[in-house]
């Protein structure tokens, strides 16, 4: 369902792209847009770029972090045209847009998008699930921004409009999947609790965190394994500190 899927613009530096993304939207039936610390919104150049899409200009929602911008989504993407260090697993547009309408179906979806000049940030594309690649030229990959959102909203409106035999075949578990804040807040307990048992320290701790994060997202946790792994955590630290105690 396309109500149910987010696009979020991180740190966009020109109005008008916003416009643009407004436009591209409506053009392909998004409604819910999300802007996290926009340089400058609200913005003529935004309304005129927009060229009718006013309704989701006004209703775009400006947050300050990402946190805010995530909440109650369950599956986040990052789309990113750069090749990682670490690499995340990695869709094409078009997969990741079957996989955004059939998750869709019960679940809040967030595509996320970056800056202008330099995309998504590793701490943004933690928090995604999987990379959103559109097969540009290799040669000339970069997309502007307008036109970035433009293919991913139409590869989603395709899928969902296909997505009636999908539906019929895709049952969830009855135990929801954890939110993206759900999960965030998972890993820190994770961090915390590594720090805690003397498994690493926290400046050395950036590289493996982001292992984890990335050997969790592939398993998609459910709430409720989400409160028995942090209840393994508080268990840890209550043993741990109890151990001190008794020295």
């Amino acid at each position: 369902m396309l109500s149910n899927i987010r696009i979020i613009l991180a740190e966009t530096t020109h109005p008008g792209n916003i416009g643009a993304v407004a436009r591209a939207m409506k053009n392909m039936g998004l409604h819910d847009l999300r802007l996290v610390s926009p340089k400058i919104f609200p913005s003529a150049d935004a309304t005129s770029r927009a060229s009718g899409a006013d309704g989701i200009l006004s209703n775009a929602v400006v947050c300050d972090t990402l946190d805010e911008a995530l909440i109650d989504c369950d599956l986040v993407m990052g789309a990113s045209a750069r090749r990682r260090t670490i690499s995340w697993p990695e869709l094409s547009s078009h997969d990741g847009a079957k996989l955004a309408a059939k998750e869709s179906q019960e679940a809040k979806v967030a595509i996320l998008f970056g800056r202008e000049n330099s995309g998504l940030t590793n701490e943004e594309l933690d928090r995604c699930h999987y990379l959103l690649h559109i097969p540009c030229n290799p040669d000339f990959s970069s997309l502007n921004l307008g036109a970035a959102v433009q293919v991913i909203a139409y590869e989603l409106r395709m899928a969902v409009m296909g997505s009636d035999e999908v539906v019929k075949t895709a049952k969830r578990s009855e135990d929801r999947l954890s939110t993206a804040n759900e999960i965030e807040a998972f890993y820190g307990h994770l961090e915390q609790t590594l720090y805690d048992i003397g498994f690493t320290q926290p400046e050395r701790s950036r590289s493996l965190m982001r292992r984890m994060k990335r050997l969790y997202n592939r398993v998609r946790l459910e709430k409720k394994e989400v409160d028995i792994l942090r209840g393994i955590f508080s268990m840890m630290k209550e043993k741990k500190d109890i151990s001190r105690s008794d020295r």
